[in-house]
């Protein structure tokens, strides 16, 4: 068999569970690249690598894997770690942006000190389908004077063009694998 490249690798271990959350749609599950050390440090060092000279100021995540994923990433690069989190969850003065979904809407917010002018923040979820959640991150860490130097996940969903949005709104956006068909 030949050698795989690391992002084969990650894809290889990545979970599609068919008809959830509703009919039709393929989920693509990322909790066995997590539950696996030996493929958890593959996908990690996968960023380390990649952002190791870009020198964030700071890693936000998107509720809730984004946590998962960046939390780490900002370990590993001796960075601070912002959460995004759905709204109501945060203790403190908050910033919120709400987005549209496919039927409805929802609200993230962040720390109103969480960030500062001039930061470069790196920000991250697992998987990018409408680019919703992606783009409502990338407006708040902006309103506080941020800039986000790149939007990056482990998936990419492009027949849903999340990615073509968040690149036309000016967001440089860097993911490891994609899957056709949602």
């Amino acid at each position: 068999m030949p050698e795989q490249t690391p992002a084969e690798y990650i894809k290889r271990h990545i979970r599609t569970v068919p008809d959830w959350p509703a009919s039709g749609i393929q989920f693509r599950d990322i909790t066995p690249l997590l539950s696996s050390p030996r493929v958890f440090r593959v996908l990690i060092d996968q960023f380390v690598h990649r952002y190791f000279d870009l020198r964030p100021s700071a890693i936000a995540g998107l509720d809730a894997r984004g946590f998962i994923i960046g939390s780490v990433l900002a370990y590993e690069l001796n960075v601070g770690f912002v959460p995004i989190r759905k709204k109501g969850k945060l203790p403190f003065a908050t910033v919120e942006e709400t987005y549209e979904l496919e039927y409805g809407s929802a609200t993230v917010e962040m720390h109103t000190d969480a960030v500062a002018p001039g930061d470069r923040v790196l920000l991250i979820d697992d998987l990018i389908a409408t680019g919703g959640t992606m783009m409502a991150g990338m407006r708040l860490l902006e309103r506080l004077g941020a800039t986000v130097i790149e939007g990056a996940a482990i998936v990419d969903l492009p027949e849903l063009h999340g990615s073509d949005k968040l690149r036309a709104a000016g967001l440089a956006v860097y993911t490891l694998v994609s899957f056709e068909g949602h």
